[in-house]
């Protein structure tokens, strides 16, 4: 047998008696850019016996010359021989490792792994072979997987109405479609869809990030950082989808998913016995709930901020007449008004720092199609703060489930003096509220310029999943890894 088919299978046996440092290893074969993990004969720590709670420094440092380093009791994590490891070798494991032996030994549990009992975990879906529609059948309704971005198309009508039940755009097929053509390579886009349409019952719009190890992530959430989540019609529906990816065998990463999303607990019920699902924080969402108070934004304000912009305004009306214009444009429309927005927001600090929209050619690319997306759709607006006739500041808004969505902001700083942004941040929530809506989303993250308007944030999470075979050992190890390496440095 070839050693990489052979490497397909872990093999472990369990034993609560400590083997020495010189005992044979089953261990996985290192690749040349992932350290493996390497599992003694004894797999103390998993039994939770004494035996297994320590180990010397000498036996420690003996391991890391010869290209070993200790991960946990009966656990060892491989290394180039030529590279020290990224972490003192005599660290106790209470402060490094408690949280990835607890997290091992409960995918060794959910393989089913007894004492001196020797397993084999499959590894799933190796390389980068296309998964075939209709992969597995969960309660009756298949799960068909879209690797191509033009095979999205079928998905409109029921995407779109289940985006609606979320109230989000990032839930929307437009975002999506977007997402998938801008960001995904060959193979890469992964959207997981229940039900056949029309009655599609809930998507998960991911992609399949290959690597060492490969992952499933949401889509566009690297690249953007915004706030999303799967589509369901219904609870019941989401849990046979999830039952759905669980039988895939791919690890999961899901960052900034809603904190009320009903994921996190889903996912849990269908990866036990089968892995470990962590859950920690993720930096929240600003928004304001508007009212009718808000029709004069100022008077909501504090006393200083409202000084700030009476001031801000007489300056800007001492260099010309001050006007500002929220616009949805006709698809005609869109490309001259589109870059004016482009090169109002290269005229400031992000044109400098290269993260305009002008400079950065892949977010770029993606606001130009989802922006002629949300064009055709009548959902998309487009703001400019004009002083004196020259367009200062501008925005990039969606108007979507009667919520006002802020999605690019910008002003040039030929008119600093005059804090534009802020003045016309205070007529688009003036707007939103006039016209109803229910809320003002600010999107990314809560900075300190966000909290002069407003100190409630939804809050979000991450949680990942980690199947019990050779992938999800090899993300949990690799994660495992930059976790360490972000404390220790």
């Amino acid at each position: 047998m070839d050693p990489r088919d052979e490497a397909a299978l872990l093999p472990v046996r369990l034993s609560k008696t400590v083997a020495p440092a010189s005992a044979p290893l089953h261990q996985i074969p290192p690749d040349s850019e992932r350290p493996a993990i390497a599992v003694l004969p004894a797999f103390a720590g998993y039994l939770g016996g004494a035996e297994g709670k320590s180990r010397s420094a000498e036996t420690q440092a003996e391991g890391a010359r010869s290209g070993l380093a200790p991960g946990l009791p009966g656990v060892l994590l491989l290394f180039p021989l030529q590279k020290e490891p990224p972490f003192p070798v005599n660290a106790s494991h209470a402060t490094y490792f408690s949280r990835m032996r607890n997290a091992i030994s409960r995918l060794f549990h959910a393989a089913g792994c007894q004492k001196d009992e020797t397993v084999t975990l499959p590894d799933h879906h190796r390389g980068k072979e296309r998964v075939a529609p209709g992969l597995c059948s969960v309660g009756g309704a298949a799960i068909r997987i879209i690797q191509a971005p033009e095979d999205l198309d079928e998905l409109e009508p029921a995407c779109d109405a289940l985006a609606a039940n979320s109230g989000t755009p990032m839930q929307d097929l437009a975002w999506i479609r977007s997402c998938a053509s801008t960001f995904t390579g060959e193979g890469q886009l992964h959207v997981v869809v229940l039900g056949e349409p029309p009655e599609i019952i809930a998507i998960a719009p991911l992609v399949r990030r290959q690597g060492k190890p490969d992952r499933l992530e949401l889509l566009g959430v690297n690249e953007l950082y915004e706030s999303t989540d799967f589509l369901f019609v219904d609870p019941s529906a989401l849990v046979r989808l999830v039952e759905g990816l669980a039988q895939l065998g791919i690890p999961v990463a899901l960052k900034r998913v809603p904190a009320n999303s009903p994921l996190t607990a889903v996912f849990r019920r269908a990866f036990r016995w089968r892995g470990v699902v962590p859950c920690r924080p993720a930096p929240g969402c600003p928004w304001i709930p508007l009212d009718a108070g808000w029709r004069q934004p100022e008077d909501q304000l504090s006393h200083s901020r409202r000084a700030s912009l009476r001031r801000a305004r007489r300056i800007a009306e001492r260099i010309g007449q001050v006007a500002s214009e929220v616009l949805s444009p006709t698809p005609d429309e869109l490309g001259p008004l589109l870059e004016e927005a482009f090169r109002v927001e290269a005229a400031g600090w992000k044109g400098r720092c290269g993260q305009a929209l002008a400079h950065d050619a892949l977010k770029g690319t993606f606001f130009r199609r989802y922006t002629a997306e949300a064009c055709r759709k009548k959902m998309l607006r487009l703001c400019f703060l004009r002083i004196g006739g020259q367009a200062a500041a501008m925005q990039l808004a969606v108007e979507y489930g009667e919520r006002w969505w802020l999605l690019k902001i910008g002003y040039d700083e030929a008119f600093a003096q005059c804090s534009p942004g802020a003045l016309l941040l205070l007529e688009t929530v003036r707007y939103a509220a006039v016209r109803g809506l229910r809320s003002y989303e600010f999107l990314g993250t809560a900075e300190p310029w966000i909290e002069a308007w407003t100190k409630r944030v939804r809050p979000c999470l991450s949680l990942a999943a980690y199947p019990a075979n050779r992938k999800g050992f090899a993300a949990l190890g690799t994660d495992v890894m930059a976790m360490m390496r972000k404390r220790l440095w």
